[in-house]
């Protein structure tokens, strides 16, 4: 029997939304090395920090897969992610950070871009799907089911399982939907992000020397 929960459920601080059981994440990769899944791409060899204030969206799915691509040195890597998927999702104040280690005569190197500080303009997605290895929040979901099948996508289907960045997942595994998700004081860390419409209001991006992740404002 399908297990529900039904109307409003805070989470807090909790390490990741939803955590992918070891046996569906020892499958997906059983699955890679026989060859039965494919990537949309590769993923890079650094991982990436995004901090927010907070994320409003709608059509929540979660579900437990693989990023695979290459480490720094071009060997094959691959990771245990969480793929969260929006049919809609606004981001207030943003940050994303990415520190490239050891470039020649610099030494690290941080790329960090912000956008929607304006809270009158945050930044706006469509069908957005984030490849979480890590995440602190507070969180609110309305309407939640924790345990559906991945491939079953949302109850009104506007969120579906799908293979992204990473490979895509037995459509038989554990997942969890919420029909709207409030995420405040966001930390996470990612290998992918991909959306069918980003638009990133405010948008500024600069370089510096160093590690110079995100961090939120307290």
């Amino acid at each position: 029997m399908e297990s529900q929960v039904r109307g409003g459920t805070r989470w807090k601080r909790f390490a990741l939304v939803m955590v992918p059981s070891v046996a569906a994440t020892a499958a997906i990769g059983i699955g890679l090395a026989q060859g039965a899944l494919a990537a949309s791409f590769s993923v890079s060899g650094v991982d990436f920090k995004v901090t927010a204030d907070k994320l409003d969206g709608h059509d929540l799915l979660q579900y437990g897969s693989i990023a695979t691509g290459t480490d720094l040195d071009g060997n094959k890597a691959a990771h245990p992610v969480v793929v969260s998927g929006f049919s809609d999702a606004k981001i207030y104040n943003m940050c994303q950070s990415v520190v490239t280690p050891k470039v020649p005569f610099f030494g690290n190197i941080t790329m960090t871009l912000r956008a929607g500080k304006d809270s009158d303009h945050p930044v706006e997605a469509k069908n957005i799907y984030l490849d979480v290895s890590q995440l602190n929040t507070d969180a609110e979901f309305e309407n939640i089911d924790i345990g559906v099948a991945a491939g079953q996508g949302t109850a009104n289907g506007k969120t579906k399982m799908q293979g992204n960045a990473t490979p895509q997942a037995n459509p038989n595994g554990f997942a969890q939907r919420a029909d709207h998700a409030i995420l405040q004081h966001v930390e996470q860390r990612a290998w992918a992000t991909t959306a069918g419409n980003f638009k990133l209001n405010g948008l500024s991006l600069k370089l510096s020397t160093g590690a110079n992740e995100c961090q939120l404002d307290h």
